[in-house]
């Protein structure tokens, strides 16, 4: 208990006490309406984060499945790009 209080020290500050990610303070009340831009950008985030996870399994193996493989995965990566350019065109990705 003791080392907790001498290696751990409680002292909050104003950038510690400041909001973070979606802008809005920390204790507020919760029933505070949040903008619909806040889950587009992160339901994005997972899109594109999953996007990765299926490249690396693909990478390790790409010798065993051959040229099938990586055509299937270049059509799955255009497909992909071509969803990302569309939404950089409508201007999900801004952040106003």
């Amino acid at each position: 208990m003791l080392s907790g209080w001498l290696l751990a020290p409680n002292r909050p500050d104003s950038e510690k006490l400041s909001p973070y990610e979606c802008g809005f303070e920390a204790f507020e009340d919760a029933r505070m309406k949040f903008d619909v831009r806040y889950y587009l950008v992160a339901i994005l985030f997972i899109l594109f984060d999953l996007e990765i996870a299926f490249l690396f399994p693909w990478a390790i193996v790409l010798d065993e499945i051959g040229l099938f493989g990586f055509i299937a995965m270049m059509a799955f990566l255009g497909i992909l790009v071509v969803g990302f350019i569309y939404e950089w065109m409508k201007g999900a990705l801004e952040w106003d």
